[in-house]
């Protein structure tokens, strides 16, 4: 709100006596701001106090306050906390607190908010303002990037399937632990990506490193788990359909994206019935197992998500980029300034990072149709019936690696050193034949359209990948995939139609020639 503008300059402060404020001041150092401790800014008297919820001790700042919106859609209410029933965001004993007035501006996302807060207490709702919602602001602003936030996660062409957490004992992680990996294991690894947006309060309550441990089974099958402060955002302009509990992200991915939104939560006392979220998990397909994933995206009736997020944003296509001028203008006259001329600019998110593990081992389930050889790969930690075990060489364990039917690597980046010795491609693939007798196929990746490879017994063979063209644009998909169709298909072929993530993959083959064999990995 206030980027150039050198009259104004910003302090922090974690106000105390939240269970979940271990990680607050870590955001805030992480962006360079200054913090300065609760009991020296209660000394001082501010131009402005902007705050994110309504709880604590605001009163024992100095200074007009300013809340923000908070979520989307206040939905949930909390028993035993405020008024019985009451929004949490909107609840009157957190907005006047000791019966103190209210915050100068309850700046809000929609005029249907004014109306449950006036039903609250007309007199919170006569300093309340409708602005629009600076967090949608930046999804629909930078749509234009998800190509790139895809390219960033290695989605490809595969569907983007994101679960969505909140937090407490009616969240998703905490009802249905197992979800996560239940996909994982259930969804082939060529035609799906999962990913997990987890509510901040169970990252700072849970700790990253024990949030990762819990999640280990389905970060090894390279789940996405997004972190708190943005990436979440990025994740969800990424995605391609959204499995949700009763928090509010969905509404953002149903106002910004509308795609399909699957229900699962299980009831409970926090969600507010009428209110945004639960008119929009009300009429969203609900996901009981994991194997009904196809059917419930399936049915998934287009245009229901936008219509439950109508209630909670104002409309995107008439007011995109104008909250946060109208939150400026609103600033601004609370601290008695005019707004800069230049007008405000929406930051776009920020590049997401890629999965921490990928997964080095699957267990390959192929079909063979006429010509067609059918390929679903799955996580190699899966116990599920398979063909065979494929596994990547060096970054598999030596377990895997010994079980495997076909062992391939991918060629390295050439590492500048004084001295190195490195394998020829025929060099390499003899000697993993030699040393491991179970393996029958072993392979190696050079580049996304082309292998070199023997079946033990033949002779070494370079595969090269004819990827399909869809509307202007090439689609790949993992090579090694491709060498598990190779590995499936009978000796001297010259042509092997894959088929891969429900795509036609045409691999041509003939005999390695003599640079292909000594090509230095």
């Amino acid at each position: 709100m206030f980027a150039g503008d050198a009259r104004v300059s910003r302090v922090f402060t974690l106000v105390p006596g939240s269970d979940f404020g271990v990680d607050a001041l870590a955001a805030v150092e992480r962006v360079g701001a200054r913090s300065v401790p609760w009991d020296e800014a209660c000394r001082d008297t501010y131009d402005l106090i902007v705050t994110a919820s309504p709880k604590g001790e605001l009163h024992l700042l100095r200074g007009p306050r300013v809340l923000l919106p908070h979520g989307a859609g206040f939905g949930k209410t909390f028993r035993g906390e405020g008024s019985a029933d009451a929004p949490s965001g909107l609840d009157p004993e957190y907005l006047m607190p000791h019966g103190g007035p209210p915050p100068a501006l309850h700046a809000l996302a929609h005029p249907g908010q004014i109306d449950r807060l006036a039903a609250l207490s007309p007199r919170a709702a006569a300093r309340a303002a409708v602005v629009g919602d600076p967090t949608l602001e930046r999804i629909l602003s930078s749509l234009p990037l998800r190509e790139s936030f895809r390219a960033a996660l290695g989605t490809g062409a595969r569907r983007l399937i994101v679960l969505a957490s909140t937090w407490g004992g009616e969240s998703l992680l905490r009802r249905r632990p197992d979800l996560p990996f239940e996909l994982a294991a259930r969804l082939p690894q060529d035609a799906y990506q999962l990913g997990l947006i987890v509510h901040p309060n169970e990252w700072s309550r849970t700790g990253e490193f024990e949030l990762s441990e819990r999640l280990a089974p389905a970060l090894d099958a390279g789940m996405v788990l997004a972190r708190p402060c943005e990436d979440w955002a990025s994740v969800l302009v990424a995605a391609d359909a959204l499995i949700t509990d009763h928090g509010s992200t969905a509404l953002y991915y149903a106002a910004a994206l509308d795609g399909p939104v699957l229900a699962a939560y299980d009831g409970g006392d926090e969600l507010i019935p009428g209110s945004p979220m639960a008119e929009l998990l009300a009429h969203a397909p609900r996901l009981g197992r994991a194997e009904e994933l196809e059917m419930a995206l399936e049915s998934y009736r287009v245009g229901t998500g936008r219509d439950a997020a109508a209630s909670a944003f104002l409309s995107p296509a008439a007011d995109q980029g104008s909250a946060l001028e109208r939150l400026r203008l609103e600033l601004y006259r609370l601290i008695g300034l005019s707004p800069p001329v230049a007008p405000v600019t929406v930051r776009l998110l920020p590049i997401p990072a890629p999965p921490s593990r990928t997964p080095s081992a699957f267990a390959v389930r192929v079909r063979l149709d006429g010509d067609e050889t059918h390929v679903e790969r799955f996580p190699g930690h899966v116990d599920a019936p398979a063909h065979h075990l494929a596994a990547e060489y060096g970054v598999a364990g030596e377990r895997q690696s010994q079980s495997a039917a076909l062992l391939y690597r991918r060629r390295d980046r050439a590492i500048a050193a004084a001295y190195s010795v490195g394998w020829t491609v025929d060099g390499w693939i003899s000697h993993v034949l030699d040393s491991y007798p179970g393996c029958r196929t072993a392979g190696v990746v050079l580049s996304p359209v082309h292998c070199v490879a023997r079946v033990r017994g033949g002779s070494l063979v370079s595969v090269r990948i004819e990827p399909p063209r869809e509307n202007g644009r090439i689609v790949r998909s993992d090579p090694a995939a491709v060498l598990s169709a190779v590995h499936s298909r009978p000796a001297g072929v010259s042509r092997v139609t894959c088929v891969i993530g429900g795509r036609r993959y045409e691999a041509h083959l003939s005999p390695a020639t003599a640079d292909e064999a000594g090509r230095i990995l």
